[in-house]
């Protein structure tokens, strides 16, 4: 998926530990090669260069990612829309597998179409993006424990995005630290502790191009638009206890923009960091909850 990968564990055995890495770099082969849109044997490309009209019996994988993709449409109301594929593509980011030219679609546009339990169709080609990997992490996750057994604590790193499960070395939790993205390879931003959980980052900092018309470009696309978004935000981080939703939420709160992120993530009562485009950093109240250190500029939300 594009993403460096490290297993970290707590209180396993050198032979456990390994067993676990094997099972986390399996689990994520078979996440892969159901999910990945880079890959012309993907289930997904497949489904991808059959659209409009093909159906296909893809992996349970996919099956997962496409209603997930479906939910958080409807969660985000369409910030959240896996159909950027084709604004990532006219900004000059290759999607990996050749796609067919299909009309731009509408905001309502059905995209997704089943028969029976495990036959679909897509009415236009999509990307398996963050919700894709955050799946591919509750999987290995998962994937670890198994190997693993009850006792030792893991933790799971995907560029970035993170999943614990057990026990930490830090009183029983784990240290977290959210980077900084002014200052990549500085000091951290702030820096929290949990117990089992997921932490997302949805960031400018990486992923970034000059588009065929010379403009500067970057892959957090606002559906409403086709274009990167541009709502005063340079990156937002999420806790959550699924990594398929913290993905979700902290693209979706990006989206929302510098003015509408902190009323809207306490609303929902989320922890939820982010980083404005003059540096500030903000936290809502329950991201202070599981802080234990920010850099002095840091605001409430």
């Amino acid at each position: 998926m594009g993403s460096p990968l490290r297993l970290v564990t707590h209180g396993a055995a050198e032979r456990a530990a390994r067993r676990a890495w094997r099972a986390v770099v399996s689990d994520i082969e078979r996440s892969e090669a159901a999910l990945s849109r880079f890959r012309p044997e993907s289930d997904l490309s497949r489904l991808n260069v059959a659209a409009p009209d093909g159906w296909g019996s893809p992996h349970r994988r996919l099956l997962a990612m496409l209603s997930a993709g479906r939910r958080a449409q409807r969660m985000t109301a369409g910030r959240f829309d896996p159909r950027v594929i084709r604004a990532l593509e006219a900004l000059g980011e290759e999607a990996g597998v050749p796609l067919p030219r299909i009309p731009k679609p509408a905001a309502d546009d059905p995209w997704l179409e089943r028969a029976g339990r495990c036959r679909v169709r897509l009415r236009h080609p999509v990307d398996s993006g963050g919700i894709g990997k955050g799946l591919a992490l509750r999987w290995a996750r998962r994937a670890a424990r198994e190997a693993l057994g009850a006792a030792p604590g893991l933790l799971i790193e995907a560029g970035g995005d993170i999943v614990t499960a057990g026990p930490g070395p830090d009183d029983g939790q784990w240290t977290v630290a959210i980077e900084d993205p002014l200052r990549p390879n500085a000091s951290p931003a702030a820096v929290l502790r949990t117990g089992q959980a997921a932490v997302a980052t949805s960031s400018v900092t990486v992923r970034r191009w000059i588009a065929p018309d010379g403009s500067a470009a970057h892959h957090l696309i606002d559906p409403r638009t086709g274009s990167p978004s541009e709502g005063g935000l340079l990156a937002v981080t999420v806790w959550h206890a699924d990594p398929a939703w913290a993905e979700v939420w902290s693209k979706a709160l990006f989206l929302a923009g510098a003015a509408e992120i902190g009323p809207e993530a306490r609303r929902r009562g989320m922890a939820a960091w982010w980083v404005e485009a003059d540096g500030s950093l903000h936290l809502t109240p329950a991201a202070r909850s599981l802080t234990i250190w920010t850099r002095a500029e840091a605001g409430a939300a």
